[in-house]
């Protein structure tokens, strides 16, 4: 046995872990805390979340976990008060400690360290290995995807800055020293002869310059290195350039008026020259001729020249925000990135001692509603900045880092981009750990914290290392367990097995590490709906039924097939793998339902009716407008409607030619339908059927729907597309997850980067009479219900009504509140048809009759008719404990005209 003790004041801490090594069996010492996640740093440890005051405000520290030594993630809540309310805003910082021989801070550059390649916060710390990062300087959305500031990694400059106003950088320089300051740029070209001509900048796209709106790169020189991608150095720049290959110090080849095919290499650089710039390399340099570059940052404020050499990193931002440890006059305009509004923010920082960096971002989603820059002044004052800067926000706002013990940095919080995910931004700023390998200190349980009853979640035990790095514990061997029958373990995870919290335990030798689950029950629930809202009643028909749940916290997750419970009315139909059977068909029924039950919890019912193929759109009297769009902006084509040719030759098609040989990545060429708005689908649309002349291009042939919901629904046709001639293609839209009313917007061609020397870059398809199969609403086909006729009176006050003539006694009597009249709806479907259902944990009343279901929940104005979100003007109560809902509401809803006379107060109804 190998002991290795660390001690601890007076007491000496030892922990054995069991370990596999091949055959035999060994005990490791484990020395130290074996701390669960979230890690939380000692002052921490049974004490209260801390509050710093600032003026009118407070950020209040709620927690902080190590993401690994030298560098830590504290989130806060800031409290403010805006036109007279009190608001929270949640804010997390990265902070580093620039004293940590293993921790440093760099830029991280688009995809590949290349700039005019954008990509996500998370996809570069990925590709670098940062264990943090942030979004970094502003770039023009509609350019290159180059950053607007100067740019240095590891001494080496990658951008110069742009010659605007009051825009401020924050760098390391190699004492590991933190400065934050306005930078300008100095180069000269020596020429063999001895003459010299200015550098205007390094790897710069083409702007308005500041103050004199000139155009940045008229008359001026530039250099372009391997660190540019694209073949345009830049795009847009005006006039006709003349463009010099330099390697090895010798000019390789001169262009005169045109640009020199291809990336620059990575042994050398190109020179590109415009107007005054041009005639001097005309005159002075020759092919052959050994020709210098030299180059500087400028501080803007002492005038003092800098070798970016000096630097380990430097990052571009926007104004000043903090200086002297106060808020700063901001030193350029802040109304183009809504300096008064709130919105997402990222700042960086340091310390007074200069021994801290300050990595900050201030979230807006549905937990926090962002902060404007003065806002953002006071949060950085109050957690101890003494100057800092703002980053790039808005939309751009991402935060990544690295849990404890795993391997990658992940999402910090959701984006205020929502549900599109995050924005691909120019630049980002990465910490980065550079500690070797060290010892085993800690263990942690890696896996989700709440499940679903029915749901089987992989559990693992991971550990960390002295640096609070990730170590392999491949070798460790660990026996789990439950500390009650909340969860079960099945051999490869914990099993949700009834609903509530249990404790899970990993235990190696002495060692163990624990974590809190939560097992999710029905009173955790907010609403449980089936993706699919409508499906075809017939017998044999199938139809995919996931379902997801939506959590009281706000969130959705998805439902295990077997944690559901369905319950069948108008016809009899078994549910496996997620996949509805219909099986056969009540005598008489006109309208099926399928109900699904998690832990007691009533959803939303499915609607069986019968269903016919309607068609869409032929293309023979098309009145909308049909557009080519393709990304990159490279790609190129046509989308239009056209007369078919061969077996088509006598009716029209869409087609959709595209050239991708242009630009880089995953490459699209898209038909647009009815312009960026598409056009609306038969309601409750089951499946597609259409037509389509394929290419055998082996590209991905997809649609792209709009939800009623907002979201983009892509749906594949053919994958890959390896069919020539016409062929019908049948597409199930039951599992898509389409919320209805849907529009179709664009039919697209999608040619992925990974195999793309496999499928053809230029081709053409058509497409044809697009179908939908869907409820059947008119015409010949009209839905028949088998709901009855009646016409109901009603009178606010009495307990009782007619039916058809005939008085029935209430024992509730209608009620008039507010100017709107409620009743009980039990009544109403009684006498019209129908079903009426209360689920007395969720407040909810879930109404069906023939093809309409309507859930209303008591206290809300927001309603659910056949799956889509709408918003009443008044909501169910309760009174004297029975639930009424709107009159009106729910009888125009359903079908049921509604009549009010004032005089007697009476109601009559009629269908």
């Amino acid at each position: 046995m190998v002991v290795r003790r660390e001690e601890t004041g007076k007491k000496t801490k030892r922990v054995q872990l069991a370990a596999n090594r091949g055959k035999k069996w060994i005990l490791v010492s484990l020395a130290g805390l074996i701390w669960i996640q979230p890690v939380v740093l000692p002052e921490l440890f049974g004490g209260s979340a801390s509050t710093i005051h600032a003026a009118a405000s407070q950020a209040t520290r709620l927690g902080e976990e190590i993401v690994t030594s030298g560098a830590k993630l504290v989130k806060y809540r800031y409290t403010t008060t805006r036109s007279g309310k009190q608001v929270n805003v949640l804010a997390d910082v990265v902070e580093v400690d620039l004293s940590n021989p293993y921790v440093q801070l760099d830029v991280m550059t688009g995809k590949g360290g290349q700039l005019t390649t954008r990509q996500t916060v998370e996809g570069m710390a990925k590709e670098t290995g940062a264990v943090a990062g942030v979004n970094g300087d502003f770039f023009a959305t509609g350019g290159q995807g180059v950053p607007m500031g100067a740019a240095v990694s590891k001494g080496t400059l990658v951008t110069s800055p742009a010659q605007l106003t009051g825009m401020f950088a924050f760098g390391v320089k190699s004492d590991n020293t933190p400065v934050i300051d306005r930078y300008g740029f100095s180069g000269t070209v020596l020429a063999e002869d001895g003459s010299t001509f200015p550098l205007a900048g390094i790897n710069q796209e083409s702007y308005t310059t500041e103050p004199e709106k000139a155009y940045s790169h008229v008359n001026k020189m530039f250099i372009y290195t391997s660190a540019w991608k694209s073949e345009d150095r830049p795009k847009g720049s005006g006039t006709t350039p003349t463009e010099v290959l330099v390697q090895g110090g010798v000019v390789q080849q001169i262009s005169s008026q045109s640009a020199i095919p291809g990336p620059v290499p990575a042994d050398g650089y190109i020179l590109r020259a415009h107007g005054l710039a041009a005639d001097y390399i005309s005159a002075h340099l020759a092919v052959g001729q050994r020709v210098e570059t030299t180059y500087q940052l400028v501080s803007q404020t002492s005038g003092q020249e800098i070798n970016p050499s000096d630097f380990k990193m430097m990052i571009g931002g926007h104004t000043l925000l903090v200086d002297q440890g106060k808020a700063s006059s901001f030193t350029r305009s802040t109304t183009s990135i809504s300096g008064g509004s709130s919105v997402a923010r990222t700042a960086v920082g340091y310390s007074q001692d200069g021994k801290k960096a300050y990595i900050i971002t201030a979230e807006k989603n549905s937990d926090s509603p962002g902060m404007t820059l003065k806002e953002l002044q006071s949060f950085m004052t109050s957690i101890g900045v003494w100057k800092g800067l703002n980053l790039d926000g808005g939309g751009s706002t991402t935060m990544v880092t690295r849990p404890l013990a795993e391997t990658e940095a992940e999402l910090t919080f959701t984006t205020s981009n929502g549900s599109a995910g995050q924005r691909a931004v120019a630049n980002g700023l990465g910490v980065f750990t550079i500690a070797p390998q060290g010892t085993l200190k800690g263990l942690r349980v890696s896996g989700a914290s709440t499940l679903l009853i029915g749901q089987t979640v992989s559990f693992t035990l991971k550990g960390y290392d002295n640096y609070y790095n990730p170590i392999d514990t491949s070798g460790v061997q660990a026996t789990w367990k439950s500390s009650n029958g909340n969860v079960a373990w099945t051999g490869s995870g914990f099993k949700g097995v009834k609903a509530g919290t249990a404790k899970i335990t990993a235990v190696s030798g002495e060692a163990k590490s624990s974590m809190d689950v939560t097992v999710l029950g029905g009173s955790d629930l907010d609403g449980l709906t089936p993706v699919t809202t409508f499906a075809p009643l017939e017998a044999g028909a199938t139809v995919s039924v996931p379902v997801t749940a939506k959590l009281k916290n706000g969130r959705t997750v998805e439902v295990p097939n077997e944690a559901v419970k369905w319950v069948f009315s108008g016809m009899k139909a078994s549910v496996q793998n997620g996949v509805l059977t219909v099986q056969s068909i009540n005598n008489g029924a006109k309208v099926a339902y399928a109900t699904p039950k998690y832990d007691g919890f009533s959803g939303t019912p499915i609607v069986l009716s019968s269903s016919e193929e309607q068609v869409w759109e032929s293309f023979e009297n098309a009145s909308y407008p049909v557009s080519f769009t393709g990304l990159p902006a490279e790609a190129k084509g046509t989308a239009a409607i056209v007369q078919g040719t061969g077996e088509r030759s006598n009716s029209k098609v869409l087609q959709l030619d595209y050239d991708l040989t242009g630009g880089t990545g995953n490459k699209f060429g898209y038909a647009q339908i009815n312009g960026t708005a598409g056009k609306a689908i038969p309601e409750g649309a089951t499946s597609m059927a259409i037509d389509v002349l394929g290419d055998s291009s082996l590209n991905w042939l997809r649609a792209e729907f709009a939800g009623a919901d907002g979201k983009s629904v892509y749906v594949d046709l053919a994958r890959p597309l390896d069919f020539t001639g016409w062929k019908t293609l049948t597409i199930d839209l039951t599992a898509s997850g389409l919320k209805h009313p849907a529009k179709l917007k664009r039919l697209y061609v999608v040619n992925l980067e990974d195999g793309q020397d496999e499928r053809a870059l230029t081709g053409s398809v058509s497409f044809d009479n697009i179908r939908f199969t869907a409820p059947a609403t008119g015409g010949n086909a009209a839905l028949d219900t088998g709901l009855p006729s009646a016409k109901v009176i009603m009178t606010a006050g009495q307990k009782s009504m007619t039916v058809n003539g005939q008085k029935q006694n209430m024992d509730v009597a209608p009620l008039i509140k507010d100017g709107t009249t409620y009743i009980p709806i039990k009544y109403v479907v009684d006498a019209f048809g129908g079903e009426a259902a209360w689920n007395k944990t969720a407040g909810k009343i879930t109404v069906t009759r023939g093809t309409s279901v309507l859930e209303l929940t008591v206290g809300k104005k927001e309603f659910i008719l056949n799956g889509a979100t709408k918003k009443a003007e008044v909501s169910p109560i309760i009174d004297k404990n029975r639930t009424l809902v709107p009159l009106r509401l729910v009888s125009e809803q359903l079908g049921i005209s509604v009549n009010w006379e004032k005089k007697t107060k009476s109601i009559t109804l009629e269908s």
